[in-house]
């Protein structure tokens, strides 16, 4: 840094600081990260030297600014004080969101084993619920106290190393100022033409791969690519024949095509007398199968749902599509496989879909969401009022217009006994569904509701006194109260007068996490679902593979319904059932059939791997041309069918 001796002393002391950082931090999450990344001595020095231009080009867009300041400030400004306030306080300040972008990607690793990606683009945008999450999960006083003293201490530092005093001091001229302008500026467009993220995803190692990546970097990058056009950086078949394909996988001895061409759209058939109960869905967030001793869990933390699994219908190798609660929404309503980008849900244009609610409301049931956070996070209620469920949230922000086309109620503080940043506890949820039951009960009504819960998730804050475990101490402190509150709400609901006729689903919207050393880490997906209280149904155990957008085409097939039907799912129990699944994250899109799958990748890309179920295990071979297949029809035609508005039968 000494060696500098021109106006430019603190830009490059700038560069040389970030990179310099960026590369402990770097190093940090390497250490964190080994032991359980599968990587090699020989993946090290390609993360760095990755890293290194990323690096390079972050600290490029942060200075470029500056560096144009630089060569416009005339001379006899240079050593003003307004020069020296502007210097010092934009050092301080890029400084310190430097930092704090190093803090947070601490905390997103510890979260989710990456660097930010689309989710922390999510949060940015839902403030009161990330910043009091991060309030009551880190001592915030503590941590921004330490961002801000350790910027003062390095811009302390810069500025004992005599680089403010040799940028003052300088007397550059015009043509070396500009020519040093044009060699950043030439460096940052070189970059940005032709370097991106999806250089890093060159290796096999997910770990690898995000360890490589810039975390603004990797944030700018998920900002500006929200959502992915399938037909545009994904595997094509022929349109036509990828609907041929995907409506022989999708046949099944009861379905019959309404349409031709490209269209799923069919009628169920059912010859036995339907049963129509009512049907309570409980969506828990964040509950891997393997919270269950049932899935080889020693600790005792889910003692209800071991048991009633053991009285109802288990789906044993059932695969969430997705790592966000949305996603799993997508698919519990929909039935469709996830397509790249964000989730239907956020989605523009998603409106009067067809979706299990619809299928109850054609039967006269009445459809609720039930929520105990704000709705309006995630674009939750706009999905569900547009989609013909009514709404039960807690409305705190009261200024929220959701836009949506049904009714809606809050949650008053009267009932709430404990609430964080995500909503209310498990139990005041339950009971604001078991109070709407009571009343459409009572005034003759069928009910079909969708409970999403909150309390299985960071940070692990619950009502005290409920169980052995401190609240806010551990995720398996916050699986034990989610099991416990399951336990008092079926306590609750075994004393009504509609227990006997109503059934109620326990499923995952997705794991706890889904960080693993593959790209698609399959055993991350696996989550429990149960159907209890199925009328007729005796105990029994459903091994086959399976996705949650098979769900309701199984339920209803229990049933004995006959209905028309856009769904991508299907019957598990039906004769000839080809067990598969669908596993994603936002820009991979996975294939699962029985040892093996296939990812879909961005620029065209699509690998096949073995896959052992009990090693977790995947390996690359050949191209399965027939699994290919599968795939690239199933993807494909999901997202055909959006887009052009088939998906509104």
């Amino acid at each position: 840094m000494k060696s500098v001796k021109n106006r430019y002393a603190v830009l490059f002391g700038f560069i040389a600081l970030y990179l310099i950082l960026s590369f402990l931090v770097r190093a940090a999450l390497l250490i964190w990260a080994f032991p359980q990344s599968g990587m090699t001595a020989a993946d090290i020095f390609p993360v760095f030297a990755k890293g290194f231009i990323y690096d390079a080009g972050v600290s490029l867009f942060f200075t470029i600014a500056y560096a144009l300041y630089l060569l416009v400030l005339p001379q006899r400004l240079n050593n003003t004080l307004f020069n020296r306030i502007f210097t010092y306080t934009g050092f301080f300040l890029a400084l310190m969101i430097v930092m704090f972008s190093f803090f947070a990607e601490f905390t997103f690793w510890g979260e989710y084993s990456g660097r930010f990606d689309f989710i922390a683009v999510d949060y940015l945008i839902y403030t009161y619920e990330v910043i009091s999450n991060i309030n009551q999960s880190y001592p915030l006083p503590w941590l921004i106290g330490g961002v801000v003293a350790g910027t003062v201490l390095l811009t302390w530092l810069m500025s004992r190393n005599g680089n403010f005093r040799r940028s003052f001091r300088s007397n550059m001229p015009f043509g070396r100022r500009l020519a040093t302008f044009l060699v950043l500026l030439g460096l940052l467009l070189a970059h940005a033409f032709f370097i991106s993220n999806t250089w890093a995803e060159k290796s096999k190692n997910r770990y690898a791969q995000e360890l490589s990546k810039a975390g603004i970097y990797s944030f700018i990058s998920a900002y500006l690519n929200n959502e992915l056009a399938y037909d545009k950086y994904y595997l094509l078949e022929d349109e036509n024949t990828a609907f041929t394909q995907v409506r022989q996988l999708l046949q099944q001895p009861d379905a019959r095509y309404l349409e031709n061409g490209k269209s799923i759209f069919r009628s169920i058939t059912d010859t036995a007398i339907p049963v129509k109960p009512n049907v309570i869905m409980v969506t828990i967030e964040s509950f891997s199968a393997d919270f269950m001793a049932r899935f080889g869990n020693k600790e005792n933390i889910t003692p209800v749902l071991d048991s009633i699994a053991r009285e109802g219908v288990l789906f044993t190798n059932m695969y969430a599509t997705g790592t966000r609660t949305v996603r799993g929404m997508e698919a519990l309503t929909l039935a469709v496989p996830p397509t790249p980008g964000q989730s239907i849900v956020r989605r523009k244009n998603n409106e009067n879909l067809f979706s299990a609610g619809s299928i109850f409301r054609k039967q006269g049931y009445e459809a609720t969401f039930f929520y105990g956070g704000d709705g309006y996070f995630d674009n939750m209620n706009k999905f569900f009022g547009n989609n013909g469920y009514d709404i039960t949230d807690r409305l705190r922000s009261r200024l929220v217009d959701d836009q949506i086309a049904t009714r809606r109620t809050h949650i008053p503080d009267s009932a709430v006994q404990f609430e964080n940043a995500w909503g209310v506890c498990d139990e005041d949820i339950y009971n604001a569904a078991i109070k709407s039951a009571d009343e459409k009960y009572a005034a003759g009504k069928q009910f079909y509701d969708f409970i999403m819960t909150t309390s299985n998730h960071r940070p692990f804050t619950y009502p005290s006194g409920k169980i052995d475990i401190p609240s806010g101490s551990s995720r398996e402190g916050a699986v034990k109260y989610t099991d416990y509150a399951i336990g008092q709400f079926l306590q609750k609901i075994r004393t009504k007068p509609w227990f006997a006729n109503t059934v109620i689903i326990f499923v995952a919207d997705h794991c706890a996490s889904s960080a693993g050393k593959n790209e698609i880490e399959v055993s991350k997906y696996h989550i429990p679902c149960i159907l209890y209280n199925v009328p007729g149904a005796a105990p029994q155990e459903i091994s086959a593979m399976c996705s949650q957008i098979d769900l309701y085409p199984t339920l209803l097939g229990m049933l004995h319904w006959s209905y028309n039907s856009n769904f991508y799912g299907q019957n598990v129990l039906a004769p000839g059932y080809q067990p598969r699944a669908m596993v994603s994250t936002y820009q991979k899109l996975a294939y699962l059939e029985p040892g093996k799958l296939v990812i879909l990748s961005p620029q065209q890309k699509a690998q096949c791997f073995s896959w052992n179920q009990d090693k977790n295990d995947l390996q690359p071979i050949a191209t399965d041309n027939t699994l290919l297949q599968h795939g690239l029809a199933t993807y494909q035609t999901a997202y055909a069918l959006f887009k052009n508005g088939g998906m509104r039968k």
